[in-house]
C-alpha cells in the first residue's frame, strides 16, 4: 500500500479557511479508485511537545492499495479541480509518501 500524507499551511489561517479546506478535501478527494483509507483535519492544538511539527493548518491522509492507484489519483479530474480551487490559499504544501503495511 502507499500512504499519501499532505500538510497544508495556509495564507489565511482563520478557522473558517481551515474548515473550508477540510470540506474541499472531503468533496474532491474521497472515493477515488484504490483508496483504502481517507482522513483529513486540523492541527491538534493540545499536542505541543518538542517533537511535534506544528507548522501546518490542515492535514490530509490517504492510503492507496497500490502505487498505480496513487498515480491515477494524481491525475484525476476531481484532484485537479481541488488544486485549482484551493491552491491560492496555500502558503506551503508538504507531501510525504511512503510504502506501508498493515498490522
Amino acid at each position: 500500500m502507499l500512504a499519501h500524507n499532505v500538510y497544508f499551511t495556509l495564507h489565511d489561517r482563520s478557522e473558517a479557511a481551515k474548515a473550508a479546506l477540510v470540506e474541499a478535501c472531503r468533496r474532491y478527494l474521497t472515493g477515488h479508485p484504490g483508496t483504502v483509507f481517507f482522513a483529513c483535519g486540523t492541527l491538534c492544538a493540545e499536542l505541543c511537545r518538542e517533537v511535534n511539527d506544528r507548522d501546518f493548518d490542515v492535514a490530509l491522509h490517504l492510503v492507496f492499495d497500490s502505487k498505480a492507484s496513487h498515480d491515477a489519483y494524481q491525475t484525476a479530474p476531481r484532484h485537479d479541480q481541488f488544486i485549482a480551487e484551493q491552491k491560492a490559499n496555500w502558503a506551503r504544501v508538504r507531501v510525504f509518501d511512503s510504502i506501508v503495511e498493515g498490522a
